[in-house]
């Protein structure tokens, strides 16, 4: 059925968005669930069996395949509650209502049951809209580079019981019909392991049970991706689109590609894009000997980093043609959505533009934007300050380090044990042991951390994994600075209402690029010792791209009608401004190069 809303809720964390399908999938709305730590899913699927009355049978780390078992078992139950929950709305007046109250103005849907109700009156028409109702996806999430090895009695198991493969199977032998967001990357291995598996593949209705949605980066990386996964036979759905530094989590900075650039070469080539894919699509399903579905399958373009009001949202649909657009960080402070314990949900209500950075804290070597002062990393600080640094590692999701001859996470403590003596063993300056030794302890355990606060939130035993929570929002947090309700977010979102008190937030483009030149002046501060070919063919691009991004926006904003929160004038000096500070960095950076 065609989608009603014109949002979505991204993948947040690891537990934020844990069971927010449950929350919202009845009102039409689709939602993400992290499918990290199975141990965190398995722990909710006991409390959700105990509030609902329905046998529950713990699948223990004793069971074979335990990961994959458990994620089907979770995904099922979320799926019986939320369609049960769905139902119970079709039957009740008061809920339809509230339904189609949430949906933006213009839902056909909506304006059919308003003309109805003029006609009919409100009970026959009650009656009739509501088997016109759709509910919202139940969609999961796979990092595709956390797909740790595993091991037992001491032999490392086959590929398909890693992690991240042990996810995708979980999800392929559950009942959901809906998506699996694969992110971070191409994993060569997962993604040809999802051939196996009927359900990816599309039926004589040309109807695909469990669709591919892979989040990119740019246009060339959707191509190799989409390309790889047709000679699989396998369809790409849905080319999520997320900002390289302007959302929450790990970034992804990408060469400089600013995302209104991203956008056009989108809107410009998705045809291509299509035909170039479908014709690799119906080869590979003819050797395999499958049902060739003649012409390409839906491919939706979606959006989400940093979209932070309704003129921002219904510019990217109207102008770019986007299917949807992602809606994460404000829904932090919408309690009936995520799940934010009572201290986060403070800190991110009193956060300011400095409070969110990008910082080094991730154990996969990502840049990561981190709230300061969370507390997860105060705990860190607290373990650094008593001679302890790093955790206990308890979850061991992220033990993707070998260079001890062992699977370590970099931010545990018998790692950074190793890695500080390792340290000492190379007779440092005081200089040098301080900038080595902060460089080790500034890890954090976040794949702890990222699922703790769904713990706290519904008063579950946290001995193991600790009080700590990290949270990762996205720079747009300095501007929501209040608990909402679901229907004051979604007002907000399609313009029935404005939740920012503040004047001065930036247009999400303008935040982005500031965001981007920071990057680029710390990058280049980082080669001031030296500078090697390849560091300077990368600084040279970026500059390129972000040069030619702000040429882009000075032809946008000088040619579009539509009025943004800030005047077109305003935002027109500000990229004067910011072809500058570039034009200062080139020179900068050519200065450095002849000193060198």
């Amino acid at each position: 059925m065609q989608k009603e809303h014109s949002f979505h809720i991204p993948v947040m964390g690891i537990g934020f968005t844990v069971d927010t399908p449950l929350k919202v999938a009845q009102y039409g709305i689709d939602s993400v669930i992290s499918l990290v730590d199975d141990i965190l899913l398995e722990k909710l699927r006991k409390m959700y069996s105990q509030k609902y009355s329905i046998s529950y049978k713990e699948i223990t780390d004793k069971i074979e395949d335990f990961r994959a078992k458990r994620i089907t078992e979770y995904l099922n139950l979320i799926n019986e509650l939320a369609t049960k929950r769905f139902n119970e709305l079709k039957n009740d007046g008061k809920k339809i209502l509230k339904y189609l109250d949430l949906l933006p103005d213009n839902s056909a849907t909506k304006q059919e049951f308003n003309k109805a109700t003029k006609r009919f009156g409100l009970q026959e028409s009650l009656q009739w809209i509501k088997d016109k109702l759709s509910m919202g996806s139940i969609d999961v999430n796979i990092m595709t580079k956390v797909d740790k090895e595993n091991y037992k009695n001491g032999e490392k198991l086959p590929v398909k019981f890693n992690d991240a493969h042990s996810a995708l199977r979980g999800y392929a032998n559950s009942n959901l019909n809906s998506s699996i967001i694969l992110s971070a990357g191409m994993n060569t291995r997962l993604f040809s392991y999802m051939e196996f598996f009927d359900d990816f593949y599309p039926n004589t209705e040309n109807m695909i049970k469990k669709k591919i949605s892979i989040k990119v980066s740019d246009f060339r990386s959707a191509l190799i991706q989409g390309k790889f996964l047709a000679k699989k036979g396998l369809w790409v759905s849905e080319y999520r689109i997320e900002s390289g530094l302007n959302c929450g989590g790990h970034a992804f900075a990408k060469d400089g590609f600013l995302l209104g650039p991203i956008l056009k070469s989108f809107k410009d080539k998705k045809s291509e894009l299509i035909e170039t894919i479908h014709a690799i699509f119906k080869q590979a399903l003819s050797i395999k000997k499958r049902y060739v579905p003649e012409k390409p399958l839906p491919v939706k373009i979606t959006v989400q980093g940093g979209i932070g009001t309704a003129k921002e949202h219904q510019f990217l649909i109207d102008h770019y043609k986007v299917d949807s657009v992602g809606w994460a960080t404000p829904f932090l402070l919408v309690p009936e959505v995520t799940n934010v314990d009572e201290i986060t949900f403070n800190k991110l209500i009193d956060a300011t533009e400095d409070d969110v950075y990008l910082s080094n804290i991730s154990p996969l070597g990502v840049p990561f934007l981190n709230l300061k002062n969370n507390t997860k990393d105060l705990e860190k600080i607290s373990l650094i300050k008593q001679g302890k640094p790093g955790t206990a590692c308890p979850k061991k999701f992220v033990c993707l380090n070998n260079e001890f001859n062992k699977n370590l996470c970099t931010a545990s403590h018998e790692y950074q044990k190793l890695k500080i003596n390792e340290l000492k063993s190379t007779n440092p300056t005081p200089e040098e042991y301080k900038i080595g030794y902060e460089k080790i302890v500034e890890k954090a355990c976040i794949c702890v951390g990222l699922g703790t606060s769904a713990l706290l939130v519904n008063n579950l035993d946290t001995r193991i994994e600790g009080k700590g929570v990290s949270v990762c929002p996205g720079p747009n947090i300095a501007y929501f600075s209040k608990i909402l309700s679901l229907k004051e977010m979604i007002d907000h979102i399609y313009g029935r209402t404005n939740v920012i008190t503040r004047t001065d937030r930036p247009n999400v483009f303008i935040k982005e690029l500031n965001i981007f030149v920071d990057f680029l002046k710390n990058k280049i501060d980082e080669t001031k010792i030296s500078l090697t070919d390849q560091q300077q063919k990368y600084l040279f691009n970026f500059l390129k791209n972000l040069n030619e991004g702000i040429d882009y926006y000075f032809e946008l904003f000088s040619t579009i009608k539509t009025k943004f929160d800030h005047k077109k004038s305003n935002i027109l000096d500000e990229l004067k401004s910011y072809k500058q500070t570039l034009n200062t960095l080139q020179y900068k950076l050519e200065e450095q190069l002849c000193i060198h």
